[in-house]
Formats: structure tokens, C-alpha cells, sequence
């Protein structure tokens, strides 16, 4: 299986990199500034150079692959995650591409709900509101598409080994959450959306 990644040098991207590489799979890292990956080498990894903001280069990217995985971030400027994903969509749709595994954030929708007084009202409220506007915009451009999407909404990313210890597809009432995840389980449960079915056109919640 040949998988693109977009964001493949952030904090999640990384990992969906390195540990897709160990699945077997042949990966392209689709990234602004190949010099932040110099340094992971593998006989299936290729990297790619490029701006998601420009639609003819992620066209160009996308070209010849089974599946793409996006975990795009820019912090609090809150403009990269949604122009980003609706070029990918786009290039997705021209390619006849229809598997997106993609990173959102717990917040979203229905799981706004899982969030405390501080995530609702402080991060999100304040200190991350673009970030948390840029997210909104993008699962509505995947919810509108007609892909294969899986959007993925993790919790506070920490560090940390692969634990598979999280709890998965919790309803918007749920609240015995720590509100953490470790960007490794992030990436391995992603990865895993790619052998099966069961969370295809849904957004499902992840946390510990």
C-alpha cells in the first residue's frame, strides 16, 4: 500500500511516518522543508517537497497513491489545517483517490461536550480559538466531500510510547476523561483506519 502524508513533520505526522514505514507500507512525506526529516532514512520512504497551500502540488503529490493520511497543524494561526485539507480533497477527487485518514482535534461536534470549564473556555475559548475555527472549517469541508474520510479526533497530545490504553468512539456526554492521548497511539490509530471499515464517513473521539 502506497500512503501519502501531509503534516508528515509535525508532532503526529512524524510518527504516522516512522510507523507506517515499520507496517510495510510505502510512504511519500509531503512536506514544506525536507531538511526537518533529513535525518529518517528508509528504502520506502520518499519525500516530497511542497506547499499544501498550492492546489497543482499537492495534484502533482497525490498522484499514484492508495490512501492519504493528513495531520497538518500551524499552531494558533489557525489557516494552514482547513485551506490545506480542501486542496487535498480536491486533488483527491481529480486523482479518483478516495481514502482520507485525518487528524482533527476532541471539540469538535458532538465531543465539545467532552471538554472541562479550561478547554472550553480558556484554550479553545481564547488561546486557540483560531486553531479551534480552522478545525471547525476543516471537517466541514471532509464531511461535504464524497471521500472515504475517517476523521480522527484526539484529545491533548502528549508524549509517550504506544499504549493502546485510550478509550475509543465515546458519545458527546461522556466525561471520565483525562483529556490526553499520546501522539503515538494518535498515529498507530490512524494507521490502523487502513485495515478496516468500521469508522469509514464518521469522526471518532480518542482519549485517555
Amino acid at each position: 500500500m502506497k500512503a501519502i502524508i501531509f503534516g508528515a513533520t509535525g508532532t503526529v505526522g512524524i510518527e504516522i511516518v516512522k510507523q507506517a514505514l515499520v507496517k510495510g507500507y510505502e510512504v511519500t512525506a509531503f512536506v514544506r522543508d525536507p531538511e526537518k526529516i533529513r535525518n529518517l532514512q528508509h528504502a520506502h520512504l520518499s519525500i516530497r517537497k511542497g506547499d499544501v497551500m498550492n492546489l497543482s502540488e499537492v495534484e502533482n503529490a497525490v498522484q499514484n497513491h492508495d490512501v492519504v493520511l493528513c495531520a497538518l497543524g500551524d499552531g494558533k494561526v489557525g489557516k494552514v489545517r482547513a485551506l490545506g485539507t480542501r486542496n487535498i480533497i480536491d486533488a483527491m477527487n481529480k486523482a479518483g483517490l478516495k481514502r482520507l485518514i485525518c487528524q482533527s482535534t476532541l471539540g469538535m461536534g458532538e465531543s465539545y461536550g467532552n471538554l472541562n470549564f479550561i478547554w472550553k473556555h480558556i484554550m479553545f475559548g481564547m488561546l486557540l480559538k483560531k486553531a479551534f475555527q480552522d478545525h471547525q472549517l476543516q471537517e466541514q469541508y471532509i464531511l461535504r466531500s464524497n471521500l472515504d474520510y475517517t476523521i480522527v479526533r484526539p484529545s491533548a497530545l502528549t508524549d509517550g510510547v504506544i499504549t493502546n490504553g485510550y478509550k475509543i468512539g465515546f458519545d458527546g456526554d461522556f466525561k471520565k476523561l483525562n483529556l490526553k492521548i499520546a501522539r503515538a497511539d494518535v498515529a498507530e490509530f490512524m494507521l490502523r483506519q487502513l485495515q478496516t471499515n468500521e469508522f469509514q464517513k464518521k469522526a471518532v473521539s480518542i482519549s485517555n
